[in-house]
């Protein structure tokens, strides 16, 4: 416990034994604040063998899965530690799903216990699953809440007292590196969701290097917005805090002008997430009314990053640290990462190099390595790629290739230092005219208009070139957006081939919960 950061062989640790080794190393320090209620380093370990024991008792054993379907609240964080200090797999679920796509999640995971809460967004989720058949589920404990059905969370607790301390230490000592830690679902857009499953050792050895190239420190105050149920709020960010021992602020959900309040009250210094956080602080004329001078740092990725943002981030929102990251699920969240040390033109254009002693490569086709410069495939293979899928080997064998290859199913370039630019999703390109058409380079030209907050394009069908872009764009607070004059202002910018030939003015753009644009439902309204 006494060893330093640099000595700590990350991949050989566990989520229990790290936790344990914050108590020690910043017991006093504060690790969460939620609301009233506030837990020193000391209070999160002892509180998590409090729910360990509870796990124990509720027939937990090494291996089995269990389900959190919360929104971030200081619960889940307690919930999720003692699981895993049970040597249970926590399987997060996406606080969006419907009963049935809970349903499907719970079922092909064969969790054991769901920790959940009662009304939430118009629902209650504990009572909601009541018409799904669930054969393998024991119990269903509310974190927070009422409802009909389920155990509320200080109960659950309490049936841990037959399970005593020592019991409940030697079974998280007893968890190793190489154990499965988590059991993350993939959207499911192109299909039914898929389990992603990541160990503890691995997940630990990412996101040391995660946190250090951010430069999270322990007198960072991190405020979570990207939820839980993804690896941007749970690995990139309460687990991020226990290895930094900075102080993890839940935020329930996004609302623009509680984040601002939040930001000049609790003094963040912390504001990681998707890019849409940032391009709607700056969309909000009264962003200047708040004392945002406490913040610090930011790492944003998840989505194309315009030049434009990462300048009005430093300049207009006094960032001193802006860096672009770029993962997925299937590589435990994270595969290139800017550092502090980068220039601003480095940090603005890319999305950093491969994290240490992970090997990337950008493809083509028939899978030879593509000249650097030259678009290509992201693979990446080495420590961070996930052990499969789980239960789908078909799936696990048409994504992870018989070299240990990942294929990512992003185009990338790679410049000579070997820094990753990622260009877009190959199922978003579209060709028009004989022409590759990359939607994220238009996006990124039209957020140079003053007039635009936000913007996504597809492509749509048309009878002579094929497919031609389509552009729905979200006006600056006041601003009036004319159609025409955006596909002109497009051709004094673009080649004719990527101007898009509509364009749609909307209020927002549909979003998932983690701010990606869901781009399905912009097809589905146009009916491509």
């Amino acid at each position: 416990m006494s060893a330093t950061d640099a000595e700590i062989a990350w991949d050989r640790e566990t989520i229990p034994r790290v936790v344990a080794r914050a108590a020690e190393r910043w017991g006093d320090r504060p690790a969460i604040e939620d609301g009233e209620v506030r837990l020193t380093y000391r209070e999160l370990h002892d509180r998590s063998l409090t729910a360990c024991r509870a796990f124990i008792a509720a027939g937990v054993e090494t291996g089995d899965r269990v389900g959190v379907w919360a929104p971030n609240i200081w619960e889940w964080i307690v919930a999720a530690i003692g699981l895993q200090s049970a040597g249970g797999v926590l399987v997060p679920l996406n606080t969006r799903f419907k009963p049935a796509e809970a349903g499907f999640v719970l079922r092909k995971s064969r969790a054991r216990v769901l920790c959940t809460v009662g009304d939430f967004l118009d629902t209650n989720y504990a009572d909601s699953l009541t018409g799904e058949s669930l054969p393998d589920l024991e119990h269903v404990v509310l974190l927070r809440g009422d409802a009909e059905h389920g155990t509320p969370f200080e109960t659950f607790l309490g049936h841990g007292d037959d399970v005593s301390h020592d019991a409940a230490r030697a079974r998280a000592e007893s968890v190793r590196p190489e154990d499965l830690s988590d059991l993350l679902f993939t959207s499911g857009t192109t299909g039914d969701p898929k389990g992603v499953m990541c160990a503890h050792g691995q997940n630990l050895k990412v996101f040391d290097v995660w946190s250090r190239e951010a430069t999270l420190r322990e007198q960072d105050r991190y405020l979570i917005i990207p939820p839980f149920f993804h690896t941007f709020g749970y690995k990139a960010g309460w687990l991020s805090c226990i290895i930094r021992g900075a102080t993890a602020i839940p935020q329930l959900v996004f609302d623009v002008h509680e984040v601002m309040a939040r930001i000049a009250k609790e003094r963040i210094t912390a504001l990681p997430g998707p890019p849409t956080i940032y391009q709607s602080i700056l969309a909000e004329p009264s962003y200047r009314d708040h004392d945002l001078s406490s913040l610090r740092v930011a790492i944003t990725g998840a989505a194309p990053v315009p030049v434009e943002l990462v300048e009005r981030m430093r300049s207009e929102l006094g960032f001193e640290t802006v860096l672009t990251a770029y993962g997925l699920t299937e590589s435990c969240g994270t595969v290139t990462m800017c550092t502090a040390a980068d220039d601003a033109e480095t940090i603005s254009h890319t999305s950093g190099r491969p994290l240490p002693d992970l090997e990337v490569r950008c493809i083509d086709e028939q899978g030879g390595e593509v000249p650097r410069g030259e678009p290509g495939e992201l693979v990446v293979r080495g420590y961070s790629v996930m052990q499969g899928y789980f239960d789908d080997p078909e799936a696990t064998a048409s994504t992870i290739d018989a070299e240990g290859w990942l294929h990512t199913g992003d185009i990338a370039v790679m410049d000579e230092r070997g820094y990753v630019r990622i260009t877009d999703r190959i199922k978003d390109m579209y060709i028009c005219g004989g022409f590759n058409v990359y939607p994220a380079e238009i996006e990124k030209a039209l957020f140079a208009h003053e007039g635009i907050a936000a913007s996504a394009v597809i492509g749509i069908p048309d009878e002579r070139m094929g497919e031609v872009g389509m552009a729905f764009v979200v006006p600056v607070g006041g601003a009036k957006l004319d159609p025409d004059e955006i596909v002109a202002w497009s051709r004094e910018r673009l080649a004719n081939y990527k101007v898009p030939r509509r364009v749609e003015v909307v209020d927002e753009l549909p979003t998932n919960a983690t701010g990606k644009v869901m781009k399905f439902v912009l097809r589905e309204r146009v009916g491509s």
